[in-house]
């Protein structure tokens, strides 16, 4: 593997960081099932065992419970460690251990210990993996205190998200869509180029009308706004790239611009991410809407194999919601 590769979608980024991270820092080190020998089940930590050894790149069992309890002990004792659970869903059998345990260290420390593991999963559609291989979970850890939360949407994003979430002191979460791991999506800098948490990217200009989204649905999103600009109507587009802790004063000065808001995630609609954004952007800009702020989300069933494309927002459901919003 070549420390100077510039990365063409997001697993090769999320490598690279890997890389960079684990040479500068002895104390990171990767842990999971498949992670090893066989380089993950999308190749993500292919070529690790060679380069670091089996010390820093652990073979797990595929018990989630057990990966995530085992970085904690990790953190606890000095370690950096990076924890596959493959898919999101997979979270699910590891949540005593991630929300009763990895959030609430500092907590209930008070401050005396940190735990900074991060923990990887594919999130979302894509993949034709169905009920058990594409859920996109994120407002469950949203919605527990102690957790950062991060979606990259961008291989650029994914590189430097990372390596800031490695060198921070609190639990991430890192929620890697997996609809874009092999898509190609613009070149990420060589070397060691991290991107800050909790600042929110402005993916394109607009004066009509703010869409927030994030992950897979970004692109989703950048090819709705630019239909909609051959009809006069200019949208931003803002990806918060950290969904937790959330730049809220990027959204609002936008939304105070603009006047109108559109949240777009491919997670189940109620409770989801952006029914809380909805409230901050209310609480925030009442004063400056001109609209309902509105949501195109995924539907409250599990994700079907055979109808990913109609689960997750399209071009079309976007454009109907803009047009919605613009008449309104």
């Amino acid at each position: 593997m070549k420390t100077a590769e510039r990365p063409q979608n997001l697993a090769t980024a999320v490598r690279e960081a890997l890389v960079v991270a684990m040479e500068a820092d002895a104390d990171v080190c990767v842990l999971g099932t498949d992670v090893g020998e066989f380089g993950g089940v999308f190749r993500v930590t292919s070529g690790l065992l060679e380069r670091f050894g089996k010390e820093r790149v652990i073979d797990m069992p595929l018990d989630p419970a057990g990966v995530v309890g085992t970085a904690i002990g990790m953190a606890l004792y000095g370690l950096r460690p990076v924890a596959e659970l493959t898919f999101a869903d997979h979270a699910y059998g590891a949540f005593e251990q991630l929300t009763s345990e990895l959030a609430r260290v500092r907590y209930r420390s008070n401050g005396q210990l940190a735990c900074p593991v991060v923990v990887r999963m594919a999130a979302g559609a894509g993949g034709g993996g169905g009920i058990h291989h594409s859920a996109h979970p994120e407002a469950h850890f949203v919605h527990t205190p102690g957790l950062v939360v991060v979606c990259p949407s961008t291989p650029a994003d994914a590189k430097g998200l990372m390596l800031s979430a490695l060198r921070g002191e609190d639990p991430v979460v890192f929620l890697e869509p997996q609809a874009l791991y092999r898509r190609s999506g613009g070149d990420a800098p060589e070397g060691d180029a991290g991107v800050p948490l909790g600042v929110a990217r402005e993916v394109r200009a607009g004066s009509d009308l703010t869409i927030v989204t994030w992950g897979a649905m970004v692109r989703v999103c950048e090819d709705a706004a630019a239909k909609a600009a051959a009809d006069g109507v200019e949208c931003c587009v803002i990806d918060p790239r950290t969904l937790w802790p959330l730049d809220l004063d990027a959204i609002a000065a936008s939304v105070a611009e603009t006047g109108r808001c559109l949240i777009v995630h491919e997670a189940p609609r109620s409770g989801g991410l952006g029914a809380e954004i909805t409230a901050l952007v209310q609480e925030r800009c009442f004063l400056h809407l001109e609209a309902p702020v509105t949501r195109v989300t995924g539907f409250d069933t599990p994700v079907p194999a055979a109808l990913e494309d109609a689960y997750v927002p399209s071009v079309a459901r976007v454009l109907a919601a803009i047009d919605g919003i613009m008449s309104f």
